[in-house]
């Protein structure tokens, strides 16, 4: 039996929210009130987290979930105490995906895969393929069709590729390309999907959902 603090040779970190009414998925609030983006933001996630155990049954991995809003104890209560938890901390975006790799990589993990949980496409087909492509390139992208990306893995820090970019615009995926290869970053893709964001996407939830 793992022990909860020990990161392993592949290790998957979750950034995700605290679903507080309010708080979270704000740009659904309209089409869904604020209880209604915070149920989907807990459903998400819970989702995400189901693609993640059928990995784990097919590789082995460890799981951290990075979170803001909330406490650790109301995460533990709502997703269990198998996963490592750790708050994503001050900063913009990119300064907090940096130090969850960094803190990643200082406890022996040689790959490190962060993605977020807005992504109903995401299969532990596609988290699997992520880590294998990891062995041959530094770096492995999956591109959202907003331009961002829903998941982003390496296998050493590369602090250059989260700083000075425009996140939460469509210029994530292609300022992160720039970089990488800029400064000679081998770098691999996997299949473009979309993310739930904003009311016309809530249909990509309804037929996963359905399924």
């Amino acid at each position: 039996m793992l022990k909860l603090s020990e990161v392993q040779q592949q290790h998957l970190i979750i950034f995700t929210r605290y679903p507080e009414p309010g708080k979270t998925k704000t740009r659904l609030i309209p089409a869904l009130g604020s209880v209604g983006a915070a149920n989907l933001q807990q459903q998400m996630t819970e989702y995400t987290l189901l693609q993640v155990q059928e990995l784990q049954k097919a590789i082995g991995i460890s799981v951290e979930v990075r979170f803001t809003g909330g406490n650790l104890q109301l995460m533990q209560d709502w997703l269990g105490l198998e996963l490592l938890y750790k708050s994503q901390g001050e900063g913009d975006l990119g300064s907090r995906m940096a130090r969850s790799l960094f803190d990643a990589f200082q406890k022996s993990a040689e790959y490190g895969i962060i993605i977020g949980t807005d992504c109903p496409g995401m299969t532990s087909q596609i988290l699997a393929t992520a880590f294998q492509q990891l062995q041959t390139v530094d770096l492995v992208l999956g591109p959202a069709i907003d331009g961002g990306y829903y998941l982003i893995g390496v296998r050493r820090l590369i602090p250059e590729l989260f700083a000075n970019i425009d996140w939460g615009t469509s210029q994530v995926l292609k300022q992160t390309v720039a970089i990488a290869e800029k400064i000679g970053v081998s770098h691999t893709y996997l299949p473009a999907l979309a993310d739930v964001d904003r009311p016309e996407d809530l249909s990509l939830w309804e037929a996963v959902v359905q399924q």
